[in-house]
C-alpha cells in the first residue's frame, strides 16, 4: 500500500526548474533601498550659519559654565549668560552657534543651539528654561540664557566658546 500524498511511482515525479527572476528584482531592490538610505542618510557638513543682523544689538555678558550628572549618569555642560537686546525689537526665539576651541585656539567642535530662556521657578528652587517667545528678551532688558551641551570634546580648552546669533525671530 502506498503512503498518503506519495507519488505512486517516485522515479516518475518531474522537477520543475526554479524560477530566480522574483529572487534576483528582490535582491535588487533590497540592495537599491539600502544604498539609498545610506546616501541620502549620511551627514553632510552644514554651510556655516551667518550671523543675524539683528545679533549686533545682542550684547554677551557674563559667562559661565557649569556641569552636572544626568540620571543615566553622564555629564551635561551647561553654558549660562547674560544677552542684552540694545536694539529696536523684541527677540522672541533663535540660536546661537557655539565655536568650541582648544589650547593651541584649534576649533574642536562646532554647535547650533535654540536660545532658551532661564527664569525663576514660580515655586523656588532651580531656574527653568522656558523658550525664548515665553520670556522674550525686550528693547532695553536682559535675560539670562541657557546652552545645554550633552557632548563636548575632550580637547576643548573650557573656556567660554565663541558665540554668534543666528536665525533670530523679532517682534
Amino acid at each position: 500500500m502506498a503512503e498518503p500524498f506519495s507519488p505512486l511511482n517516485p522515479n516518475a515525479v518531474e522537477r520543475e526548474p526554479r524560477n530566480w527572476v522574483p529572487m534576483i528584482v528582490g535582491l535588487a531592490l533590497v540592495v537599491l533601498v539600502v544604498a539609498g538610505m545610506a546616501i541620502l542618510g549620511r551627514n553632510r557638513p552644514k554651510p556655516p550659519a551667518a550671523p543675524d543682523p539683528y545679533a549686533q544689538f545682542l550684547q554677551v555678558s557674563n559667562a559661565r559654565l557649569s556641569q552636572a550628572d544626568n540620571f543615566v549618569g553622564a555629564t551635561v555642560t551647561y553654558l549660562d549668560f547674560t544677552v542684552t537686546n540694545t536694539g529696536t525689537r523684541a527677540v522672541v526665539g533663535g540660536q546661537v552657534v557655539a565655536t568650541f576651541k582648544n589650547t593651541l585656539g584649534e576649533v574642536v567642535q562646532t554647535e547650533q543651539f535654540p536660545m532658551r530662556a532661564l527664569v525663576k521657578n514660580s515655586l523656588g528652587g532651580y531656574s527653568d528654561q522656558v523658550d525664548l517667545s515665553m520670556a522674550p528678551i525686550v528693547p532695553g532688558k536682559s535675560q539670562d540664557v541657557r546652552l545645554t551641551l550633552e557632548h563636548v570634546s575632550d580637547d576643548w580648552n573650557q573656556a567660554a566658546p565663541d558665540m554668534k546669533f543666528v536665525n533670530l525671530k523679532l517682534q
